[in-house]
């Protein structure tokens, strides 16, 4: 037996054909949404200013390979962090992974 799947995107805001989604995320917490062309140039738009000024993430996709070393800025970034936090850091060797995904849910902001 075949089985034939369509999906069909429908613009989240307005109705209608969806030309693409675009995945985003604030404060830790990534969204989705299906927009239309226009749709999609006035979120681009909106965010251009935020996006000029701020970092990127490096995001690894599901079942992807781990990135390069971290910045070592960075990683002093995130230690001074961690100690003001009173999270558990040495001064030196590897930081646990759950104090870099706090340090990153508090400070990422992607498009």
């Amino acid at each position: 037996m075949v089985q034939r799947v369509i999906t069909t995107l429908e613009d989240d805001v307005v109705g209608g054909e969806a030309a693409e989604t675009i995945t985003f995320a604030l404060d830790g917490q990534g969204y989705e949404i299906d927009l239309n062309v226009g749709n999609a140039e006035l979120l681009r738009d909106a965010l251009a200013h935020w996006i000029g000024s701020a970092r990127r993430q490096v995001i690894i996709p599901a079942g992807g390979r781990k990135p390069a070393r971290t910045d070592p800025a960075q990683i002093q970034a995130i230690r001074a962090w961690a100690q003001e936090q009173g999270l558990p850091v040495s001064n030196r060797g590897r930081i646990p992974a759950s104090v870099k995904d706090a340090y990153q849910a508090g400070h990422a902001v992607t498009a």
